[in-house]
């Protein structure tokens, strides 16, 4: 039968949704009357929401309860049931036939639409052609006799409706179809006009897919003439959303000439609407990207550390925004009162930050990060006990890679307090060793050793200060001679490379002053409990001293 199982639960959620939408009344909306103490089972409580259940009770066959959505106190009473039911069929058809009709652009004020030109209450319903002339179905706000205000076609407008009816008839598409695709239907639509938008949908995707790429070759060398030195190949990034909108756009256009019923017009209109501002996001998004590359590419040599840390935090809290503005955008064209959504979200936002305390920490953590700078995106740091490499700075956690190759997840409330060693923010390295002589060493030997290890640290990339090289003392097994230098270097391999070789050339010098580096001295104590030797023998060794005694 037509409007099988399947289109009862299609109108079942559209109640739902519809239920829904009363939840956010409109903030213009003026109170309510002292008397209305009772709420309407019917939901006949705004201009949108008594087509939209009317049109849900059609659709269901239901017409004995669609004839309350009608003000039919023109009727006989004797006449009203037998009529009603068939001016709220012909209603049906011709709301269902008019492509024009949207049933979100009904006001969902419980007030009405104060701003349209009609008396405060009546609220237009749909604009007709009838031979050649506008005709105007409007709503009526009325109390019933329980005291409830409601909203109803009004009685007027439903005398025009079956002239309308008999000025409407089926396409001559309709008229050369089988039967079964005209006459089944589906939310008030016919097969032929599901089968039609499924061909569409399917159409749209392949040209939009096609035509954008054909659009991209296309325009692709007029740009690089215009601007050679532009790498304009990455825009093929664009391709994507730029598709998206395209079958959206078309989709939308294709739609209106399928003629759907007034309930699947308006999902379809709402579906078509959230593909747009997701193309628009989308597409947003990769542009911002682009220019996050263009600026990272200006920024890299002369303000490294914004380019690789900043700058990706600030595309990402961009990127948050324009979702944000998507999602608004969508409730907003979908009918929402999204005032009195953000309303609700501020009370809410109390409970929400005291749930959220370390996601907040975080992001503030995140924050100052960023803008105190102690590290950036590839310097190398010591935080706690670990030392490791930032890869990254997110807007909960840091992540480091550590000397092990390991990577640490630190969140940045906890990193921003951290105490940091910043190894990459040196602005040269120390060169800082102490030479342990042997203790045979003659005083002419150690100041040769001096005076060689001095001439050695006078080059260019040693920063040396007024006794860079000195003698400071006799230890236990050694005399000790100390060097305390800079190397005017920050890179940690070239570093590597300059002390490498003041180490061989040292150690060149103190060879050359006829001497060498003490080990400490071992002294060994052996006793024999042999009856044969009642002392115990004594022998000290020591390769700084010269050769053993016994």
């Amino acid at each position: 039968m037509p409007g099988g199982p399947l289109s009862y639960w299609f109108a079942v959620i559209g109640t739902a949704l519809a239920a829904a939408g009363q939840v956010l009344p409109s903030s213009a909306a003026p109170p309510a009357p002292a008397d209305q103490k009772a709420q309407d089972p019917l939901n006949r409580t705004s201009p949108q929401s008594s087509i939209l259940f009317f049109l849900d009770a059609c659709h269901s066959k239901n017409y004995e309860q669609a004839v309350h959505y009608l003000d039919l106190s023109q009727i006989p009473a004797a006449d009203r049931m037998r009529q009603g039911v068939q001016v709220a069929q012909q209603l049906e058809e011709i709301l269902n036939r008019d492509a024009q009709f949207d049933v979100a652009a009904l006001s969902r004020d419980p007030g009405g639409e104060l701003q349209d030109g009609l008396r405060p209450d009546r609220d237009p319903l749909a604009t007709l052609e009838l031979n050649g002339q506008s005709v105007h179905l409007e709503m009526q706000h009325e109390k019933l006799r329980s005291g409830i205000l409601v909203w109803r076609v009004a009685s007027d407008s439903l005398a025009l409706i079956p002239k309308l009816a008999a000025g409407t008839s089926d396409s001559a598409i309709e008229r050369r179809l089988p039967a079964p695709l005209v006459n089944y239907t589906l939310l008030d639509t016919a097969i032929w006009r599901w089968l039609a938008l499924a061909i569409l949908a399917i159409a749209v995707g392949s040209l939009s897919r096609i035509g954008s790429r054909w659009l991209l070759s296309g325009v692709t060398p007029l740009l690089k003439r215009i601007a050679p030195r532009v790498n304009w190949d990455v825009f093929e990034s664009l391709l994507s959303p730029v598709q998206l909108l395209l079958a959206a756009a078309v989709f939308g256009a294709g739609m209106q000439w399928v003629d759907p019923g007034a309930v699947l017009r308006l999902y379809l209109q709402r579906a078509v609407e959230l593909l747009s501002v997701l193309g628009t996001v989308w597409l947003a998004a990769r542009i911002l990207d682009l220019g996050v590359v263009r600026v990272r590419a200006r920024l890299e040599g002369s303000q490294y550390s914004v380019s690789r840390s900043a700058l990706p935090l600030a595309s990402r809290i961009l990127k948050i925004a324009i979702l944000a503005l998507g999602v608004v955008a969508v409730l907003t064209s979908w009918g929402y009162n999204t005032t009195a959504l953000l309303t609700g979200l501020g009370i809410g936002g109390v409970a929400i930050a005291l749930a959220a305390q370390k996601t907040i920490e975080n992001l503030f953590g995140s924050v100052a990060v960023i803008s105190d700078r102690p590290v950036v995106v590839g310097d190398v740091c010591k935080f706690g006990d670990n030392v490791g490499t930032v890869e990254d700075i997110g807007l909960r956690s840091t992540r480091i890679r550590t000397a092990d190759r390991t990577l640490v997840t630190v969140p940045n409330g906890q990193f921003s307090s951290m105490t940091l060693e910043n190894f990459s923010r040196k602005d040269k390295m120390l060169f800082h060793i102490t030479l342990n002589l042997r203790r045979d060493t003659t005083p002419a030997q150690v100041r040769k050793v001096l005076h060689d290890i001095h001439g050695i640290l006078q080059d260019p990339s040693i920063e040396t200060g007024p006794i860079p090289v000195r003698f400071i003392g006799v230890g236990e097994y050694s005399l000790n001679v100390e060097i305390f230098v800079y190397i005017r270097t920050e890179n940690g391999d070239e570093f590597l490379k300059i002390q490498q070789e003041l180490l061989l050339q040292i150690l060149d010098a103190v060879a050359a002053a006829g001497t060498a580096l003490a080990l400490p001295t071992q002294a060994s104590v052996q006793y024999a409990f042999d009856h044969k030797a009642p002392a115990p023998e004594v022998r000290a060794d020591s390769a700084a001293n010269g050769p053993a005694r016994t």
